[in-house]
């Protein structure tokens, strides 16, 4: 496919929309995705151009976050494992479930996390640690990562966020801890889907790295926010993806 600098003015931009709310929130894909697709790239090389510049901009959110200890590696082992079976078993249902059945299910979601998300009394512990990492923090942790590895495997728009609200309400960490796990759990199955579309060749490295720094800088700044506001910035910015997310199943775009 040809490159013009229209497909970079394209791409770039809305690709660092999608790093800043990513970081943030997650769902960034709802943004990045289509960004490559409007483009006029097709959808295996839009897919896979994607992961490749969402990988780097993961990679980058990822290693600050470590660098912040708010990533608890024992507890990511587990969680990463289980949202790669999920994700494999999702992917196997895909084939045998019509799409439209996920609409009728996905909706009634959309609307109960949209409710979680604005109980304030249910979303959005303290900024640290709000209760001790147990045996059933890791038990709920692994099942909600399985689950929604599930749905990522099977459609796949919103996991981030749909991780951080199961591992803040669920699992009982906080926002920037239920992030951070959520983003190493993003990175891994990110880079599996990304080892299979470079060897399938459906990659545009040029776009792709170009986008990626976008991406990153979008990383930066959107990781920098929720350090410093914690939830004050991250339940308006899960909400917009959650209305982006209804959005798309609503009207198929």
């Amino acid at each position: 496919m040809e490159l013009t600098l229209r497909t970079f003015l394209i791409v770039c931009p809305l690709v660092f929309l999608a790093g800043f709310v990513d970081s943030i929130a997650g769902g960034g894909g709802i943004i990045s995705l289509p960004a490559y697709l409007f483009a006029g790239l097709p959808p295996h090389l839009a897919i896979g151009t994607n992961k490749l510049s969402s990988a780097c901009g993961t990679t980058l959110t990822v290693v600050r976050f470590i660098k912040e200890r708010l990533v608890d590696l024992k507890l990511a082992i587990p969680t990463v494992i289980a949202a790669l079976i999920g994700s494999f078993i999702g992917a196997k249902l895909s084939l045998l479930t019509d799409e439209t059945v996920l609409k009728y299910v996905l909706l009634p979601v959309l609307v109960l996390a949209s409710f979680i998300v604005l109980n304030k009394k249910l979303f959005g512990l303290t900024d640290e640690a709000s209760r001790p990492v147990t045996r059933r923090t890791y038990v709920i942790a692994s099942l909600a990562a399985l689950l929604i590895g599930m749905y990522d495997g099977f459609y796949g728009p919103g996991t981030g966020s749909f991780l951080i609200i199961a591992l803040n309400v669920f699992a009982g960490l906080s926002l920037k801890r239920s992030n951070a796990q959520t983003k190493v759990i993003n990175l891994t199955t990110n880079l599996t889907a990304l080892s299979v579309f470079i060897t399938g060749g459906q990659i545009l490295w040029l776009l792709g790295f170009t986008a990626a720094a976008f991406n990153m800088l979008g990383n930066w700044l959107g990781s920098s926010l929720s350090l410093k506001s914690g939830a004050k910035i991250t339940r308006p910015i899960i909400l917009l993806v959650i209305a982006l997310l209804f959005v798309k199943v609503i009207f198929g775009i």
